[in-house]
């Protein structure tokens, strides 16, 4: 018991390897949210665009959901994959718009390859879809993992980005709580058989035995990203709605600080109100984060359709 608490409290690098523990516990689903089954049967309700892009040495696959106005870009978190991450808030994203999701290097429906996880690579990789895709500016959502290749990209490719919204950002380690860095160590493949996330692998991936090696390569992954500066936040100019729950992987006291850097943390009736936002969701762990739809849709879509602040406001 001992070992399975310190897992649960110790999943790192904003990856959602923090259901192992979570499904031994029997705290997978929340009571009145939709399950990650649920949420795979809501996203199939709608037939959407998919195609794989040669990018970067990867067959990189992706969707297109809805159509009109800004594009939206969704970035899954470590093992995961479009359906189980998103499955839940995809309909009321693309009922108004186009939405483009991607798997990223070994995950899902895109194999891997000789080489090793990191967000600069995955932020290039996305950033060389919309590309092919012929996407000049577009919206990005990232999730975890992604939410770190969100951030990237935005840094990387300033013109790209139009908006941000990130669902559990972690800036450096300190954002962390103690010992996740060293539970993440610890993951085994075996601890998530059963799981979302292996099932969604095992069907969709090119190789299903390559499992044990998504595992380690994202362990690694873990332990070498150092993540940014406050210098390199301050100035990505796209502004940020930043999501977090209440329990969280991620300390909320540096959602606020990340919020911060985006501008925000100022008295609005006396200053107007910073062109980022953020949301810490009461009662919400980081697995549980995207099982609250209503809650999610309800920030994001407004902070999406909200017109760009006036430039030098």
């Amino acid at each position: 018991m001992k070992r399975r608490t310190m897992l649960a409290s110790a999943m790192a690098a904003g990856t959602s390897l923090a259901l192992a523990p979570l499904m031994a516990q029997g705290q997978m689903e929340d009571p009145g949210e939709a399950s990650p089954t649920t949420e795979r049967e809501n996203m199939t309700q709608s037939t959407p665009q998919t195609g794989y892009a040669d990018v970067n040495g990867l067959q990189m696959y992706y969707e297109i959901h809805g159509a009109g106005g800004v594009p939206l870009v969704l970035l899954h978190g470590g093992i995961s994959t479009i359906g189980v991450d998103f499955g839940a808030i995809l309909p009321g994203l693309s009922a108004s718009r186009q939405v483009i999701a991607v798997e990223q290097q070994g995950h899902g429906h895109t194999g891997d390859i000789d080489r090793p996880l990191s967000t600069a690579q995955m932020a290039d990789d996305t950033a060389a879809l919309l590309q092919h895709l012929g996407v000049e500016q577009a919206d990005v959502l990232g999730y975890s993992v992604g939410a770190g290749i969100a951030l990237e990209l935005a840094i990387r490719e300033p013109e790209l980005v139009r908006k941000l919204v990130f669902m559990t950002l972690i800036v450096d380690q300190t954002g962390y709580y103690p010992g996740h860095l060293e539970g993440m160590a610890m993951i085994e493949p075996e601890m998530l058989a059963g799981s979302p996330f292996a099932e969604a692998y095992a069907a969709a991936a090119p190789n299903p035995d390559d499992w044990p090696v998504l595992i380690e390569k994202i362990k690694t992954f873990a332990a070498a990203e150092a993540g940014w500066t406050a210098e390199q936040i301050e100035a990505v100019s796209a502004p940020a709605l930043i999501i977090a729950g209440d329990s969280d992987i991620v300390r909320p006291e540096h959602a606020v600080a990340t919020f911060r850097l985006f501008g925000g943390g100022v008295p609005g009736d006396m200053m107007g109100l910073p062109a980022s936002q953020l949301a810490i969701l009461p009662g919400t762990t980081h697995i549980t984060l995207v099982q609250r739809p209503e809650w999610l849709l309800s920030m994001i879509v407004p902070f999406l359709d909200a017109p760009l602040p006036a430039a030098g406001t």
